[in-house]
């Protein structure tokens, strides 16, 4: 059966951020959520610091606390290990986000296209498209995936409902690989099924040293990290804006 998990190699990873774009393009994630984040880092004491850098989606825990606690099954995990919100049934009660140890959830406060970056209706757009008016809605998102035919790919598609990282389901299901993958111009994302022992993520998790975030608390996320885990130490240069 195949079980996706994605491996980010952090000595390959530039910090540029092409994952993020990428992925608030193809979700249409509205201002100030972040589903794929990366996490900009320094260590030492000047004039002798380093920086590094930390992709961080959602975890897609075989575990996941987020499960646990929707009290409607909005929340659930997938056959092949994909966590999903199915947005026709979440109530907003935001329990997945506080009991996620990961930070990946968003709340979507207002309707949809009030938090875009720009007001496609009223054509802001333009400018930066020569002249056309494309709409924000991905055709894609209203599609149901899975076996379960529910309603999980995209974002912001009604007010009081929960979002985050999706690996793209509405490109898995074609047999694409996630946004961010695709986008990264320096391959330190992978995505596979880690079932399948010829995959390129089970090749890699074979020869490279590697490690998951929080382990210890027993989550056991579907994400795995190659090279040298940040150091305790480790000062964040900038933190995301989340707005209300």
């Amino acid at each position: 059966m195949t079980r996706y998990n994605m491996v980010i190699d952090l000595e390959r990873c530039v910090g540029c951020r092409a994952c993020m774009e990428a992925c608030k393009i193809e979700n249409n994630t509205p201002e100030g959520a972040f589903w794929m984040y990366v996490f900009r880092l320094e260590e030492g004491e000047y004039p002798e610091t380093k920086s590094t850098f930390m992709p961080r989606p959602c975890q897609h825990c075989d575990n996941a606390p987020c499960v646990k606690v929707c009290p409607v099954g909005a929340r659930y995990k997938r056959d092949d290990g994909i966590v999903s919100t199915d947005w026709d049934r979440c109530i907003g009660c935001r329990y997945c986000e506080v009991a996620c140890p990961y930070g990946v959830n968003y709340f979507n406060y207002e309707k949809p296209g009030k938090r875009q970056y720009l007001d496609w209706e009223n054509g802001a757009g333009r400018s930066e498209t020569n002249g056309e008016n494309p709409p924000y809605k991905n055709p894609d998102h209203s599609q149901r995936y899975g076996k379960e035919r529910r309603h999980i790919a995209g974002s912001n598609h009604s007010k009081g409902v929960m979002d985050k990282c999706t690996f793209c389901v509405q490109r898995v299901e074609r047999s694409l690989d996630p946004a961010c993958v695709e986008a990264c111009p320096v391959f330190a994302l992978h995505f596979g099924d880690a079932d399948d022992p010829d995959s390129n993520i089970s090749r890699l998790l074979r020869t490279r040293k590697s490690f998951k975030l929080l382990e210890d608390w027993n989550t056991k996320p579907s994400v795995s990290y190659l090279g040298t885990a940040p150091s305790p130490k480790a000062r964040e240069i900038e933190k995301p804006k989340a707005r209300a």
